[in-house]
């Protein structure tokens, strides 16, 4: 099985459609969270998703807040306003598809899960190795994928360090000049905890967009990029009235 890894598309339908078009072949789709907030179609992106053959999705913590389950303390004035955006400009169906996601972790077989954050807290960041370590030892499968962070990277736990911490590092695509692909071979008895990036907003001085392939019979996962339109994206959210920071990060990915 191919499956292709959608994360953190925050409502940006040019990202979301330049990286459908450059995956290629898959099977089914696997979404970990975050389609909408700061990007300008929040719609569009939900009837897309929509029309995926998704095999598992989980919500982020902008979908949450979005639909009416999670209140706007925890987020900076920038992204409540996007929010506030987002929950006016949804459709009442959208609404409630978005309302109907399901909290994370979901298990998917016998080897993979995914989640937004961490198998815990779907809420969680992980940024360092305590975190996934933490995470890790959560997670109910050999293979966890999260979102969240919009930064794509990669922890290995390995038997001998099982007890003690995360053994390997963290496995960038970006910034610019640098590979659009990176490899991950999925070892026999140890864990993984992956994040193939952001599509909609990356935070890693990568603007292009990032996804993953996990392939199930070569017992890996493809962290990719894609180049998108990103001034199309741009002159959307500042039509729609959103605040300009949010056009701004785009072109230079943070």
């Amino acid at each position: 099985m191919r499956y292709l890894i959608l994360s953190d598309i925050h409502a940006n339908l040019e990202a979301l459609e330049a990286t459908l078009a450059a995956a290629g072949p898959y099977d089914q789709a696997l979404v970990l969270g975050d389609l909408v907030g700061y990007g300008a179609d929040p719609n569009a992106v939900i009837d897309r998703v929509r029309a995926l053959p998704v095999a598992a999705m989980v919500r982020g913590n902008h979908d949450k807040v979005a639909a009416g389950l999670d209140g706007i303390d925890g987020f900076n004035q920038i992204a409540r306003d996007a929010v506030q955006w987002t929950t006016a400009a949804l459709t009442r169906d959208n609404h409630a598809w978005l309302s109907a996601l399901p909290k994370g972790p979901v298990v998917l077989d016998a080897t993979i899960e995914i989640c937004h954050g961490t198998p815990f807290d779907e809420d969680m960041y992980v940024f360092d190795d305590l975190d996934a370590l933490r995470a890790l030892r959560s997670a109910a499968r050999p293979l966890c994928l999260y979102g969240h962070t919009h930064v794509p990277a990669v922890f290995q736990l390995t038997p001998p360090e099982a007890a003690t911490g995360v053994s390997a590092t963290i496995g960038l695509t970006g910034p610019p000049g640098r590979s659009a692909r990176f490899e991950v071979h999925v070892e026999a008895e140890c864990q993984y905890l992956v994040n193939c990036g952001a599509i909609g907003q990356p935070r890693d001085a990568d603007p292009r967009a990032g996804y993953g392939m996990v392939d199930t019979d070569a017992g890996g996962v493809t962290m990719l990029r894609v180049e998108y339109d990103v001034r199309a994206a741009q002159r959307k959210i500042l039509a729609a009235g959103l605040p300009e920071m949010l056009a701004r990060r785009l072109a230079i990915g943070r």
